[in-house]
């Protein structure tokens, strides 16, 4: 195979991907900032405060665990680190991600009962009560908020309120939510609330950010499986806040400057207002799709995201080449679909920066463009007079 050197390509001039998202200018400013010795008081009396700032915008009221990785791997140390070999596991597929979950879950639990859904739908809160019904056993249950290769939504809270009353734990994957629209662990009563800094909040893709209740961390200090001195062990993190204490490894000193950026960021917009750009954004990029001629993925549009908008394909259209024509006429750089949902769809992300209306202009109008160039003419005019529409009516 040919190597392509990036003198060959042009670097894209707007990035509506599902993640990462192109930073806010003051978190690429943040992580210029000097790299502080990891043992140093100053570094680590600022850490606390950041992990309290995270906390503030978590709504809760310990600080906030940071681990020095992406949230897919915390997600698999969440796994690790809770799941025991006595426990029984109900995991809720309605995507990519979900399912994928259910695979850590079966390394170390008893057994994993799954409910999985077509993955343009989400999971009904009733076959959860039902799956109690049948297994009240269960200890551990954990859902996808956001299941970003679909770009549809699990109704969380609902699904928290019935696992808190059966006493399990609950696993909450909000890395594609948190921040683009009002979902925090308490309102979903999560016991461990996975997210990060680069998606919604607009900052690198290289941290992750969680909150772990006192019944979650007692289940893990229980846990004869739980790593310890390993990347996936969260019990290795609880006190790493506190300053004066060691680091289990040295931290992202850059990332945890531009994560402090990003949550002063959003905290001083104003979360509400950062959502409302969020869900402007995203009804406007879904009325332009529908008016141009082309069909939403989520099975209904009360599921689908305000932080990524997931098209079904055309047939006769092939995902790769779609997104090739985009970026090549007009610099516009859009997600495909993963695994079960490659080649099925294409997603225009809605997060941090470009969670800005005009943005789903954009989009409209590279896509009509590229479709155009592969024989599949949209009537573009109609798509962008829908935008608009609901954009001024938006603003009203």
């Amino acid at each position: 195979m040919t190597e392509i050197s990036t003198a060959q390509l042009k670097e894209p001039v707007i990035t509506l991907s599902a993640g990462p998202v192109t930073c806010y200018p003051r978190v690429l400013q943040g992580m210029s900032r000097t790299v502080h010795y990891d043992y140093d008081p100053y570094f680590q009396e600022a850490y606390e405060q950041i992990a309290k700032r995270c906390a503030e915008a978590l709504r809760i009221a310990e600080p906030a665990l940071i681990l020095q990785c992406e949230p897919a791997p915390a997600i698999e140390a969440a796994a690790a680190s809770l799941i025991g070999n006595e426990d029984l596991v109900l995991n809720l597929a309605s995507g990519v991600y979900g399912k994928g979950f259910g695979y850590w879950a079966a390394r170390t639990a008893r057994r994993v009962e799954e409910i999985e859904v077509p993955f343009n739908e989400a999971i009904d809160p009733a076959a959860v009560e039902a799956a109690f019904k049948a297994h009240p056993e269960i200890r551990v249950v954990s859902v996808v908020h956001h299941d970003t290769p679909s770009g549809t939504l699990n109704p969380v809270a609902e699904i928290g309120r019935i696992v808190h009353d059966r006493g399990a734990l609950l696993i909450v994957d909000a890395v594609s939510s948190f921040a683009g629209m009002p979902i925090h662990p308490k309102d979903c009563l999560a016991d461990v609330f996975i997210t990060g800094p680069g998606k919604c909040l607009g900052g690198p893709p290289s941290l992750s950010v969680l909150a772990v209740s006192e019944p979650a961390w007692a289940h893990m200090e229980a846990n004869p499986t739980a790593p310890r001195a390993s990347i996936l062990s969260l019990l290795d993190w609880k006190e790493a806040w506190r300053s004066g204490k060691d680091f289990p490894f040295t931290p992202s000193v850059a990332a945890i400057n531009g994560l402090e950026a990003a949550i002063s960021g959003y905290l001083e917009e104003g979360p509400e207002a950062v959502w409302a750009r969020h869900a402007l954004t995203g009804r406007a990029c879904r009325a332009g799709i529908k008016a141009m001629g082309l069909e939403l993925w989520a099975a209904q549009e009360e599921i689908a995201a305000p932080t990524c908008t997931a098209v079904t394909l055309p047939e006769e259209i092939e995902s790769a080449q779609l997104l090739a024509a985009a970026r090549r006429l007009f610099g516009v750089v859009f997600s495909s679909g993963v695994a079960n949902t490659e080649g099925k769809l294409f997603r225009i992300g809605h997060m941090g920066p470009v969670a800005e209306p005009i943005y789903a202009a954009v989009a409209i109008a590279a896509l009509g463009g590229a479709f155009a160039t592969l024989g599949k003419p949209l009537d573009v005019a109609a798509g962008q007079a829908a935008v608009l529409a609901e954009i001024v009516a938006g603003e009203v």
